[in-house]
């Protein structure tokens, strides 16, 4: 311990630093850090001997014991600090790497922020593109935790400086690489070194990197950018060396000269580097006659493979004005398919040709502002983004007098979407508007707030919120002056939110240097008079008159010290108060010294006063030959009494004046604000009155619409009363069928029981002698008589031609009987006397209204041996049409009755007449 002891005591720091005793290594760490903390300027003995020794800080930061590293990166801090440039660039190429690999790795969270403190420094003493260069290859490295600490340290590293004072593509470059690695530590930190990106350049770096991700990756990204899209552009948090000195010069003592723009205004490039490709030769040969073509398939087919032939990054320069004609042709084309791809074409030579593409933007612009009424938004998407690449190729002065004209379009979709391409305008251009053409935007942008469209209100605000952000609040408040406090808090959203790539920026104003050429008058002026003696002498006459005002000259001496040369006008005033040492220098001819003062004492009140000044002077000069009596003093007090009078008189005239001018600012500012009011109040008219006819149109909208579902209603519940009729008149027609239906059933059931029993009860001979001779005759013999239908039986029954056929009822109808009975019954075994000596009646069916009844023959037995027959079929049935089948029957019932009566009287007469 004694030896260690004596070691830490006695050993110098740089041979303690080396020491193979990490406790001597770490306490002359820690003793360094002291030193540096105290050590006035990079001069002191102590930080030269260390930047004249750069090699040793290798070995501090790469420190074996990790206690000792965290000490000696501490030191390393507080050397850089001290150090300044020339230790930054002495160290860094030797002590980067080990601070990556040992310092950002470590296990210990103090020594991994000393690591990237270190880092900082390096990048804040000098630049950051050396550490930059220095920190790519490290994420090659074979150790996943190494590249992934050096991730880091590039976002925070980004974070601090931003992508203005960092550049950005070397890094943009490396990400894919890093997003394939294996390790997920790897590509998290891959992630959010992307997002800290995006925070700076938004969309605008996709394209160096983009399209080599996964599409898992990609959507991964999209979703982490939707988080910080909507958030303020970030600001740089710690300035450079350089920036800080430019800083502090500018609050000290003004904006010095040779002061670089803005870091804000600093443009980033992210254009990658691609080669120039001659298109020239991949273009068809053909592609002028196929785009003149009538058919709109060959014409789009054309476009296409020029689409082909010149998609490319960057495309050599060639004649390519008639194939620009033609595109421009084809935005007139009918068929939007060709109108798209004329679009993406032109967007491609822009984007291709880039700065040489601005000799072909009158003869596309204005055929592509004027298809932007196509209401597609497929359409005007394309034909937007070609707009946006013509504009990149040329300047805002370019473009602006076309898109103010289609401002004034007749079609409102026109003027819409060339409302938007000029706020992308202004949102794109790096050129500051000069103030014609702010004007003409604003005059623009006024009459779009007074549309009647509230989109067209909108995009006018945004106009002019726009250009505030570009122009600043002292441009802008001319501009905004006629503006009511509706429409100025609108554009106030917009300027908040808007994020433009110009700033103005007004030139510093020289300091006036009007001091000299007065200071050169007075002196040229005393110089004047001993060029000649006589001239003096006059002025020595003024001195008479001081006595009686002898007080005023007083207020002279504060008006005279506030010019330059105010001590020289003091001294003559002392000569003034002798008047008759004036008298005497008259006399003596001595004046053209005296002279000259008396004149500087003279001269300021007339630099104030310039019309009195040669009437003082012309008077002065012609009082000189006067005789100096009594008369004199007279002539003298006019022409003394304006110089001190002015000087009495000038505190009230001015008291009065500053009044007055405080009244007339008064009236003037009460004046603004009565128009300000009055234009509000105008406004305020105009919006009630949009409103107000919004709200008459809604009225009357509504007013038509109740009335339709008023008739509507109307309608629907006539219709539902006549449907309600209708079902009560049906209602009431299946009541009475039902109950006409339930009399029939009560008057019906017992009809065919009673005309059995009276087909049994006649009497046998008698029937079947009537029924033979009768029937028999007429072509039954001995056949089946059955029962019609009411058309049937009603009809006149004529004596031959009656029973030709045997006729059923069937389930309420009427049908042939197809009995074999009946067909066996001939007209000539009806004839035959002695083939049937008695008839038998059959019934199937006891039922005749419960049920069908099946077919009954009724046979009648014949006195005179004729034999015939009758035979009866029923039925019953509860089908639909149960009531009328029923109503039938019992028709046919009654017929079949009177049939009977006329058969016994028949048989009764027959008997008689025998």
């Amino acid at each position: 311990m004694a030896d260690q002891e004596e070691d830490f005591s006695s050993l110098p720091l740089p041979d303690r630093f080396m020491h193979k005793n990490w406790k001597v290594r770490k306490e002359g760490y820690e003793a360094a850090a002291k030193e540096f903390d105290i050590a006035q300027s990079e001069a002191d003995p102590v930080v030269r001997q260390f930047i004249q020794d750069a090699g040793i800080w290798k070995g501090v930061v790469a420190d074996s014991n990790v206690a000792a590293q965290q000490e000696g990166l501490g030191a390393l801090c507080s050397f850089l600090q001290i150090a300044g440039t020339q230790g930054c660039t002495r160290t860094r190429n030797i002590t980067i790497t080990p601070i990556v690999e040992k310092g950002l790795s470590s296990t210990r969270p103090a020594a991994k922020q000393k690591a990237l403190e270190a880092l900082l420094l390096y990048i804040e003493l000098d630049k950051a593109d050396p550490v930059i260069e220095e920190l790519i290859p490290i994420l090659s490295h074979k150790q996943p935790k190494i590249i992934a600490a050096t991730l880091s340290a590039l976002a925070s590293i980004y974070h601090a400086y931003g992508c203005k004072t960092v550049e950005p593509k070397p890094v943009l470059k490396a990400l894919p690489k890093v997003f394939g690695h294996a390790d997920k530590n790897v590509r998290a930190e891959a992630q959010n070194v992307t997002v800290e990106l995006y925070r700076w350049l938004k969309e605008a770096m996709k394209p160096l990197f983009w399209n080599d991700l996964k599409p898992v990756q990609q959507q991964d990204l999209d979703k982490l950018f939707e988080k910080v899209k909507d958030e303020p552009p970030p600001k740089q948090e710690r300035l450079l060396r350089s920036q800080q000195a430019i800083e502090a010069s500018s609050v000290g003592g003004g904006e010095p000269e040779g002061v670089p723009e803005d870091e804000e205004d600093v443009a980033i490039d992210l254009e990658p580097e691609y080669m120039a490709v001659d298109v020239m030769q991949t273009i068809p040969k053909d592609f002028q006659d196929r785009l003149a073509s009538s058919k709109w398939k060959d014409r789009k087919d054309a476009l296409d493979d020029l689409h082909k032939a010149i998609n490319h990054p960057k495309i050599v320069e060639g004649q390519f004005d008639d194939i620009i004609r033609g595109l421009a042709k084809c935005m007139k084309d009918a068929n939007i398919a060709v109108v798209s791809a004329a679009a993406n074409c032109v967007e491609l030579f822009a984007k291709g040709l880039r700065r040489s593409f601005a000799k072909y933007r009158p003869t596309v612009m204005n055929p592509m502002l004027e298809r932007l009424k196509e209401k597609k938004q497929s359409v005007t998407d394309a034909i937007g983004a070609a707009l946006d690449a013509v504009f990149l190729s040329t300047s805002l002065g370019d473009c602006l007098e076309e898109i103010l004209e289609f401002l004034k379009h007749k079609n409102p979709q026109v003027k819409l979407e060339s409302t938007r391409f000029l706020i992308r305008c202004l949102r794109t251009t790096r050129d500051v508007p000069s103030p014609p053409e702010v004007k003409s935007i604003t005059d623009a942008a006024t009459k779009l707030l007074t549309e009647s469209q509230e989109v067209q209100r909108s995009a006018g605000a945004e106009v002019f919120g726009t250009l505030w952000k570009i122009m600043g609040d002292r441009i802008m408040a001319a501009h905004l002056e006629g503006l009511d406090e509706i429409r100025k808090a609108k554009i106030k959203e917009y300027h908040e939110t808007a994020e433009v790539k110009a700033k103005y920026k007004p030139k510093p104003v020289a300091p006036p240097k009007a001091a000299a050429p007065p200071a050169q008058k007075k002196a040229l002026g005393t110089k004047r008079p001993p060029a000649g003696a006589k001239k003096p002498a006059p002025a020595a006459a003024a001195p008479p008159p001081p006595p009686p005002v002898e007080e005023p000259p007083a207020p002279l001496a504060p008006r005279a010290s506030s010019r330059p040369g105010a001590s020289k006008l003091a001294a003559p005033k002392s000569g003034l108060a002798a008047p008759s040492g004036g008298l005497r220098l008259q006399k003596k001819g001595p004046s053209p010294a005296a002279a000259s003062p008396r004149r500087q004492v003279v001269s300021p009140p007339p630099e104030e006063h310039a019309p009195p000044t040669p009437k003082l002077g012309l008077g002065g000069r012609g009082l000189a030959g006067r005789p100096l009596g009594k008369p004199a003093p007279p002539a003298a007090e006019p022409a003394h009494m304006p110089l001190h009078q002015p000087t009495g008189l000038s505190a009230i005239e001015r008291a009065e004046l500053d009044e007055l001018r405080a009244e007339v600012e008064r009236l003037r500012r009460q004046n603004e604000e009565i128009r300000s009011d009055r234009a509000k109040l105008t406004s305020q008219i105009h919006e009630l009155q949009n409103q107000n006819a919004q709200l008459i149109e809604d009225h009357t909208r509504d007013v038509l619409s109740i009335k339709a579902k008023e008739t509507q209603l109307v309608r629907a519940r006539s219709d539902f009363e006549a449907a309600e009729q209708t079902v009560q008149n049906q209602q009431r027609e299946v009541d009475r069928l039902k109950r006409e239906l339930s009399r029939q059933v009560r008057a019906t059931s017992p009809a065919p029981l009673e005309i059995s029993d009276q087909i049994f009860a006649d009497n046998n001979a008698s029937m079947g002698v009537g029924t033979g001779a009768r029937f028999g005759d007429s072509g039954y013999g001995g056949g089946g008589l059955y029962a019609r239908n009411r058309s049937y039986v009603t009809q006149p029954q004529s004596p031959v031609g009656e029973g030709k056929e045997n006729v059923g009822f069937d389930g309420f109808g009427l049908t042939r009987s197809a009995s074999t009975r009946s067909a066996k019954l001939s007209p000539r075994r009806g004839g035959n006397a002695g083939s049937a000596k008695s008839t038998s009646v059959s019934s199937s069916s006891s039922t005749p209204l419960g049920g069908r009844m099946s077919p009954a023959d009724i046979g009648v037995p014949a006195g005179n041996g004729l034999g015939g027959g009758v035979s009866l079929v029923g039925s019953g049935g509860g089908g639909a049409n149960g009531a009328e089948s029923w109503k039938r029957a019992a028709e046919v019932t009654q017929n079949l009755k009177a049939r009977i009566e006329l058969m016994k009287a028949k048989q009764g007469l027959g008997r008689s007449q025998q």
